[in-house]
């Protein structure tokens, strides 16, 4: 494929979508990370896109730019779901478990449901919905304590009001999402108040778990929250890239990765 091709491509992809990652790229168009880098090179160069960490935007895209929870809901769905059942393997019943806001978090609340007589602590309506109501063979409900504070544009309660609730409570498991995860930079998000309130989860927490799929390595958004040594276990999934996986590998506690129906189908099918 010739290079002014592959670029007219490029092109195209960052315009249907706001936006385009090196690795995505890479894997559509069956060229190395290097070749994309130099083809977005080129295109910023002449103005057409602006180059991100990790990838490029559209010219004047804003840094705080956050996107609704429904449209974050259907992006990358098999690999949230293989991380939200990795990520509930860790709970035990009767422990008290934190869930941040996000639409991994979302996964993993739906993954709990049969786990009994948890405590759940979330800044997150949607996931309070999840434990809604009665269930089991015995009728009991899960003791859910919602944080309050102000509603965000990806679902999250936030603010002074979040923070001080949190900081005033204690919990074994902390489970909670990302915009994006850099080695630098460790967790970003968009959103300044979240931000805040993701610190007062972390300070309060035993254990601090971090749901994030392949597609947030190498973003960078406005507010780091935590940096990559403060992490006990990252469960991501398996398309993470093998460079990735060594320089995240070296920082966090643990490094988990979870495989995909889809990938696991492939892999039955090989064999």
């Amino acid at each position: 494929m010739l290079a002014r091709h592959r670029q007219s491509l490029i092109l195209q992809a960052v315009r249907n979508d706001g936006s385009a990652r090196v690795s995505d790229l890479t894997q559509r168009l069956g060229v190395s990370d290097m070749t994309i880098r130099r083809d977005l090179e080129v295109l910023a160069r002449d103005g057409l896109v602006e180059k991100v960490h990790g990838g490029a935007v559209l010219p004047g895209t804003p840094a705080i730019h956050e996107p609704g929870f429904e449209a974050k809901l259907v992006l990358e769905r098999p690999e949230k779901s293989a991380i939200a059942r990795a990520a509930a393997s860790m709970v035990t019943p009767g422990t008290a478990v934190a869930l941040a806001a996000g639409t991994t978090t979302f996964a993993l609340a739906q993954c709990l449901l049969d786990v009994p007589g948890l405590t759940i602590v979330t800044n997150s309506l949607r996931v309070t919905n999840v434990f809604s109501g009665t269930r089991g063979l015995d009728g009991t409900a899960d003791s859910v304590i919602l944080t309050g504070g102000v509603r965000t544009p990806s679902d999250a309660l936030v603010g002074p009001i979040a923070d001080l609730t949190i900081r005033s409570l204690h919990f074994d498991l902390l489970f909670l999402g990302c915009h994006g995860f850099d080695t630098e930079t460790g967790l970003t998000t968009p959103n300044l108040a979240e931000a805040e309130t993701n610190r007062t989860f972390i300070r309060v927490a035993r254990r601090v778990v971090v749901l994030a799929d392949h597609t947030k390595w190498g973003l960078v958004s406005l507010s780091s929250f935590a940096r990559l040594n403060e992490v006990d276990v990252l469960i991501t999934d398996d398309m993470l890239p093998a460079d990735a996986r060594a320089q995240v590998a070296d920082q966090v506690g643990e490094l988990v990765l979870a495989e995909s129906m889809m990938a696991s189908h492939a892999h039955r099918q090989a064999g």
